[in-house]
């Protein structure tokens, strides 16, 4: 080996050492971008608080058929949204994922973000001083590409605005991620945004530095607005293409309110923004326990829930996205131990008017009936316009429910630590009002009271192709999925 590297010329052997150079820087950046520490604040889960209530809100747009024929849409949760900024007497902080209002179809979507921007603008011009604090996603200004007229507007009239720092976080897509520390983010040229912009056609094209930090697929993707009064957890974005999307949240009131602040602060913090104020909210003695929790700590309180159930117990799902393995495996084994398990998924056709390939849920839910000879249930929802975007479980046994709603999808970007997420939790009694409408909301769903809301597996899974199953074990691996 020495001979021969001794016989090569000296250019080649410059050239050799440079690729040994950057294969080494590489797989370096891979390693300590993949484990690195994370920012201080995350995987968070707050203590257990007794409150009094928890509300539950639902979105729906749902038809007779799945040709869509007499569409109707339940929008409720901007509503509670609005309705909390009107009535917050001190502060108001607000954590949200997408926040624009541009589109490619040609529907009536509900203009949520100019009614969330007016609404906080109108809070302002009452009391110029009132604090406003807005954390959001850097895909809102195109990592950098261009200002977003949404937030501009918000920032001159006194608004907080807080873009968040993904760079902290560790890298999701480390193959690409790799190259790009190594070599593309040095190449950041600014000038005219040229490439267009996968969100929409009409919003503003990206430069070519900006769509090559994109690919690196991370995201704050919490949904939080807190006041001094009470909180939403939700999976709803005020974004007007997903206005007509099916999400849920849920509303908090008492001192699991900090927990929420405390959190959030440390998302600003990191990313160089200000301290955030706190709640002066008494303890409650209520039979609700509610615990706010985010990123790798809400899948532990999810596993933590599912291992307790039994034969005889349910667990009832709707859900946007699910393939991870953990949460997969544990509703594969709470199904072959007897406790119902039923789940309402979308079928992960389209986004915002364009076709998807049913990744990952499709091969997921393949897997898990295969795994279990069919005893997990699974529905599609009849998603005739946008994404049945919902993110809840309701897992019920002889003692308690556990409840558990927010921001993240059952994937391994949201549950390991590479998006930031979160989650409220809520211990409920099997005979609460919580419950009761968690049940009725799924019952309608699932046995289609008033519309076809759900199809039956079949509609997709005669679908389902050796080839996606392929792809879906491929991405996996080598962590290659923008879910």
């Amino acid at each position: 080996m020495r001979k021969r590297v001794r016989g090569w010329s000296r250019r080649k052997r410059i050239i050799m050492g440079s690729f040994g150079v950057l294969a080494l820087m590489y797989i370096s950046v891979i390693v300590w971008h993949t484990f690195k520490p994370l920012p201080a604040g995350l995987e968070y889960e707050g203590d257990l608080h007794r409150v009094e209530d928890v509300e539950m809100f639902y979105d729906l747009s749902f038809a007779q058929n799945q040709k869509g024929t007499n569409q109707k849409h339940e929008l409720r949760i901007f509503d509670e949204i609005y309705g909390m900024i009107d009535e917050a007497e001190e502060f108001i902080v607000i954590d949200l994922f997408l926040f624009d209002n541009y589109t490619d179809q040609e529907i009536a979507f509900p203009a949520v973000s100019e009614m969330l921007t007016e609404k906080l603008l109108a809070k302002k011009e009452g009391n110029p001083d009132f604090p406003i604090y807005f954390i959001t996603d850097p895909l809102n200004v195109g990592y950098g590409s261009y200002e977003s007229q949404l937030l501009g507007t918000l920032e001159d009239a006194g608004v907080e605005v807080i873009i968040t720092d993904l760079d902290k976080l560790r890298d999701s897509t480390p193959l690409y991620s790799g190259l790009y520390r190594v070599v593309f983010q040095w190449f950041d040229a600014g000038g005219k945004g040229w490439v267009p912009n996968a969100m929409a056609s009409d919003a503003p094209d990206l430069t070519l530095s900006s769509y090559l930090k994109m690919m690196n697929i991370k995201a704050n993707h919490r949904k939080a607005v807190i006041t001094e009064k009470e909180a939403i957890i939700s999976s709803a974005n005020p974004h007007n293409a997903s206005g007509l999307h099916g999400n849920m949240a849920f509303k908090v009131s008492g001192p699991v309110i900090n927990d929420i602040l405390e959190s959030e602060e440390a998302v600003s913090q990191f990313s160089g923004g200000p301290e955030f104020p706190r709640a002066d909210a008494e303890e409650q003695q209520g039979d609700y326990q509610v615990q706010y929790v985010t990123e790798k700590k809400v899948l532990d309180s999810i596993l933590t829930d599912i291992e307790k159930t039994v034969k005889g117990d349910s667990i009832h799902l709707a859900m946007f996205y699910i393939a991870e393995g953990e949460v997969v495996n544990a509703l594969t084994e709470a199904a072959n131990r007897g406790v119902e398990v039923r789940m309402v998924l979308d079928a992960n056709e389209n986004a915002f008017g364009s076709e998807k390939t049913g990744l990952p849920n499709r091969p997921a839910v393949h897997e898990m009936l295969e795994d279990t000879d069919d005893k997990i249930e699974v529905r599609w929802y009849n998603a005739v316009v946008g994404q049945f975007h919902t993110k809840s479980i309701l897992i019920k046994t002889a003692e308690e429910s556990y409840v558990s709603g927010g921001s993240t999808n059952y994937t391994q970007r949201a549950f390991m630590n590479y998006n930031v997420e979160s989650n409220i939790r809520i211990i409920a009694p099997n005979d609460s009002e919580l419950v009761n409408d968690m049940e009725a909301y799924f019952d309608r769903l699932w046995n289609n009271e008033d519309a076809l809301y759900t199809l039956d597996v079949d509609a997709y899974q005669d679908t389902f192709t050796f080839w996606q199953r392929g792809i879906y074990g491929f991405q996996k691996i080598f962590k290659l999925t923008t879910y």
